[in-house]
């Protein structure tokens, strides 16, 4: 299977102010190293602060690294993000995604537009995003009038306006209820099934247990576990059972 993600102890740090002239460096992320093949779906999992969203923010080239490497389709994303940015994109949980007073179709047509998406070819590609996000009922409804569900199932179809090979998702079903969040699951499954590529981040052990192929366990920006979920789980009855023992403290 190719290599579509590749990192190489990849770190990031911050620096802190503490008082007028201390310093205090926070390491966010800690030489962490694994592999994403085309076409999985790939979990980062770990509680707050573990480093899964500064990962995220380095691989859609929206942070520099201060070591180690990240490429995405064979380019750095550090100094080739040019090459990378029309090929990704990156949709994250919550409600701020989207213009609420516009519709749909609308919010959809104006992301077009952003990526230049050729007009002829707008129409079609829109009615056939709508659709696999069952969202082609409410076109030109006002998302304002949306549920969360459905106001998170419009950010995804924002996110692949422009037909991106990788798909990275932060707490994609954040605030959802069992329905929106079975959805949502629903949609993902069906990009794997189109060849797509997605990486997420969640903090729902069932969720990361069903839908992803590998997964990394992260802890203090470090990986403490990787593999598939089978692997993870060991001898544990559950992920929950081995995600506890190997953060410590309780499911976040």
């Amino acid at each position: 299977m190719d290599k579509i993600i590749e990192v190489r102890n990849l770190r990031r740090e911050y620096i802190r102010k503490k008082g007028i002239r201390n310093k205090e460096t926070i390491v966010a992320v800690d030489g962490i190293s694994f592999e994403v093949g085309r076409g999985e779906i790939f979990g980062l999992l770990g509680q707050n602060g573990a480093g899964k969203t500064t990962t995220i923010k380095m691989l859609t080239t929206l942070l520099a690294p201060t070591a180690g490497e990240c490429k995405v389709l064979g380019f750095d994303c550090f100094g080739e993000e040019e090459k990378i940015r029309n090929k990704i994109n990156f949709i994250f949980g919550g409600e701020t995604g989207v213009y609420r007073r516009l519709t749909a179709r609308e919010n959809l047509r104006y992301f077009s537009n952003l990526y230049m998406l050729n007009s002829s070819k707008q129409k079609e590609r829109i009615d056939e995003i709508l659709e696999l996000v069952d969202l082609k009922n409410r076109a030109d409804d006002l998302a304002e009038t949306f549920s969360k569900g459905m106001i998170q199932r419009l950010q995804i179809a924002r996110g692949l306006i422009n037909d991106p090979e990788i798909i990275f998702m932060d707490e994609p079903t954040v605030g959802l209820d069992p329905v929106g969040a079975r959805m949502l699951r629903n949609i993902i499954i069906k990009l794997k099934e189109q060849g797509k590529t997605v990486l997420l981040t969640t903090h729902y052990l069932q969720e990361a247990e069903e839908l992803c192929d590998k997964m990394v366990i992260m802890k203090d920006g470090r990986i403490v576990k990787s593999g598939v979920p089978s692997e993870i789980k060991g001898g544990y009855v559950t992920l929950e059972d081995a995600y506890i023992d190997l953060v410590g403290g309780q499911v976040s």
